[in-house]
Order: C-alpha cells, then structure tokens, then sequence
C-alpha cells in the first residue's frame, strides 16, 4: 500500500515537471495573450441594445421568363380596287346595269362614258328599202334580238341593220355566235371604221368575293370585258 502511494506521488512529479519544462508550447493555447494585443485602445463594449439592426435579407432575383417568340407580322390587307365593265353601247348599257342590281352597288357604281373607234360591226346587209329594213326588224323582235338599229345616213350601207359595232374581230365574232344561237342567219361581220359613244360601268371597292361575281356577270355579255379602271 505504501508502494502504491510512493509510485503514484512520483509519477505526479515527473508529469509536473514535464508540463512545466519540457513540453512543446500548445498551438491553441496563448500564453501571453495580453502582450499581443494589437491596439488595444481601439476596442469597445457595445451594449446589445446598441447594436445595428440587422441588414435586411436582399430580395431573390425574380425567375427569367422566356421570352415570346415575335408574333408573324399579320399580311397587309389587299387593297379595295375599282373594276369596270364595258364597253357597251347606248342601247347596250341598261342591260347591263340590270345585270348589276343583284349586287346592290349603290353609291359604288358609276358610269363613264367614251367614244371608242369602233374597227368591225355585227350587221344584217342593206335591203331594198325603208319598208324591207323594218320587216327584217320585226324579224329580229320575233327573236328577241332588241339590240339593233337601221342605218339610214346616205351611202352603201343604207338600209342595213347594225347588231353591235366591237373595237375587235374577236368580239364581233362572238356577238355573232350569240346571235346565231338566238335563230338570226343573216348577220356578217364586216370592218367599219366609225367613232361610236360607249358607256363603261365603274365598280369602286371592289374585294376578291365581288370581283368573283363580277367575272361571272361578265361572260353573260359577249363582247365585253372587266378590267381595272381607267
């Protein structure tokens, strides 16, 4: 028991004289903590009340949307356009406005009359006289052809009864197909070189549904055309 005591005494002074002498300095430990201060003047004790307050959380950078393609430019709308519809003679041109009255153009549809050098005419030759004239005539209403007129100036074609007088051959041929198939068999086309009064049908604000409606109207008139106007 006193061997135990002894041993036990001796192994505290050998641990002290360890620590105390022999011992590398602790890494962690400062022994001469006041000797290094580094300005210690500078320091202050703040009380808590008198701390800042704390900075406010800065807010979140709201999330990047994508953006939207561009929409496609929307197609430009096609312009109104103006028609007209001839050309056609004085006695020619009710019939076609008639044709029109469907449409209700109101204020959109106007007349424009010129004088056209006519170069070939649909005609029944000259008869022997006034009288012969007006019994081909009435041949002619018996058909119901009222498109027509006696030419009655002097000269070689006196007498003679014009069905349409046309700028081209080709419209004068169709007129004369028209007749044909109305029972008339004595028409010719022939050349004449004359300035005829026409009437022309102006239709303004014109858009793709009525310029349909148009071309149809067109093809019940043989000899006339559509077109943009003057």
């Amino acid at each position: 028991m006193r061997a135990l005591f002894l041993l036990l005494l001796l192994a505290n002074i050998v641990l002290f004289a360890w620590t105390r002498y022999f011992s590398p300095a602790d890494g962690m430990a400062d022994p001469a903590p006041l000797a290094r201060q580094i300005a210690p003047e500078k320091l202050k004790v703040v009380a808590p009340a008198d701390l800042p307050p704390p900075a406010p959380p800065k807010p979140k950078p709201a999330p990047q949307v994508a953006a939207a393609p561009p929409s496609p430019p929307k197609p430009a709308a096609e312009p109104a356009r103006c028609l007209e519809w001839g050309s056609f003679t004085l006695a020619d041109a009710p019939r076609a406005e008639k044709a029109l009255e469907p449409l209700t153009l109101g204020p959109r549809l106007e007349k424009r009359r010129t004088e056209e050098m006519a170069g070939w005419w649909v005609f029944i030759p000259p008869q022997a006289n006034r009288a012969a004239a007006q019994r081909k005539a009435g041949e002619l209403k018996n058909l119901g052809v009222d498109d027509y007129f006696i030419v009655q100036e002097e000269g070689a074609s006196r007498w003679a009864l014009s069905l349409g007088v046309f700028r081209t051959e080709e419209a004068a041929v169709a007129r004369l197909a028209a007749l044909r198939k109305q029972g008339v068999r004595s028409a010719v086309v022939g050349a004449r070189e004359t300035l005829v009064p026409k009437v022309w049908l102006q239709v303004k604000s014109v858009d793709a549904a009525l310029e349909a409606k148009l071309k149809e109207l067109a093809t019940q008139i043989e000899g006339s055309e559509l077109k943009s106007c003057s």
